[in-house]
């Protein structure tokens, strides 16, 4: 392994994602050394809390990777030149710096509302990089407001590490996460507002948000969709299932997703084919993922009355998807063929 990555439990979407796009180039692998057993290792490499983030080269451990807020570019861009981490002055909190977001607390949060009709209130977290990027547009929203005469409301922060409360109270499960409290009451979760002017307009007009897109699975559609404890006993019932393992958030996934669909359309009225799917972003299924041998996403399988026979490498469009899943009937019907002529 001339050039690896270790790390810990958290910033998991970024990573998986930049494993993904560097296949090939570079090896990142994960290890949860959370149970005693690994004590020594966590020694070894100074673990002291999750994730940890360790850079070796041909098999030697080098030094730690310290951005815990990076995206999959950034992991990509350090690693052209890594480089160790550079001591830095601690990063002042937020609540500390001068600006006009009112910073609120488990303790003095309610009051506040009770004093203010209106309020946006944003979740953050120190360490996320989503949150740093929002920052100045959610400031100079706040400044805007804070001087308009007829001011639609006000704009508020939370740090959910510090007030865990609060975070557990509204379930807060990602930053930066963005709830309207109207007369004291939550009534929105607003996700599409990121910029001064998104903002500002909507708190002029406040309205519902638009619904969430459906995630694949909650869409109608002839995939299976299949969990770990359900997936060898359903792919025994079919002779021939494509199956694509993936994950959400996966670029490469949600270009395939539509292609994979409309080829499972195709097939729907043969009993013997199946075109199924694996969300492995979904902790019941990590072991079931590992399992299969999916080291990238997406990662597409066949299987032949539930036994893996081979790794689907063709063209990720449609035509691609129906076209192998055709070649197998094609040589169904020909050995068919073939016996009847023998008897």
């Amino acid at each position: 392994m001339p050039h690896g990555v270790v790390f810990g439990k958290r910033m998991m979407p970024s990573y998986q994602q930049a494993a993904t796009e560097l296949k090939g180039k570079y090896v990142l692998a994960g290890m949860n050394v959370y149970s005693a057993e690994f004590e020594r290792i966590k020694e070894e490499y100074n673990v002291r809390g999750y994730p940890t983030i360790c850079y070796f080269e041909k098999g030697k451990f080098l030094f730690h990777f310290e951005n815990y807020g990076a995206t999959a570019a950034d992991i990509a861009e350090w690693l052209k030149n890594p480089q160790a981490p550079q001591p830095q002055a601690p990063e002042t909190p937020w609540a500390d710096e001068e600006n006009v977001v009112y910073h609120l607390t488990d303790e003095d949060f309610d009051k506040f509302l009770k004093d203010h009709s209106s309020v946006l209130v944003m979740f953050h977290a120190p360490w996320c990089g989503h949150c740093k990027k929002m920052k100045p547009e959610y400031e100079k929203a706040a400044e805007f407001l804070h001087v308009a005469s007829d001011s639609p409301g006000v704009l508020a922060a939370v740090d959910a590490t510090v007030n865990k409360a609060l975070a557990e109270r509204y379930r807060i499960s990602g930053f930066p996460t963005l709830k309207y409290f109207k007369d004291g009451e939550e009534k929105y979760t607003l996700p599409h507002l990121r910029t001064k002017k998104k903002i500002i307009d909507w708190l002029l007009n406040p309205e519902a948000p638009p619904p969430p897109e459906p995630a694949w699975e909650e869409k109608q559609t002839s995939v299976i969709h299949l969990a770990g404890e359900d997936f060898r006993e359903s792919l025994k019932k079919k002779k021939h299932t494509l199956v694509m393992f993936y994950a959400p958030w996966c670029p490469h996934c949600k270009n395939a997703i539509p292609h994979f669909t409309t080829a499972a359309e195709v097939f729907k009225e043969d009993r013997k084919i199946a075109y199924a799917a694996v969300d492995c972003a979904k902790e019941q299924n990590h072991d079931l993922c590992k399992q299969e041998g999916v080291d990238g996403y997406p990662t597409f399988n066949y299987y032949n009355y539930g036994k893996f026979v081979e790794k689907y490498t063709g063209e990720r469009g449609e035509s691609g998807f129906t076209t192998f899943m055709r070649t197998l009937r094609e040589r169904d019907h020909e050995r068919v063929g073939k016996k009847k002529d023998e008897l």
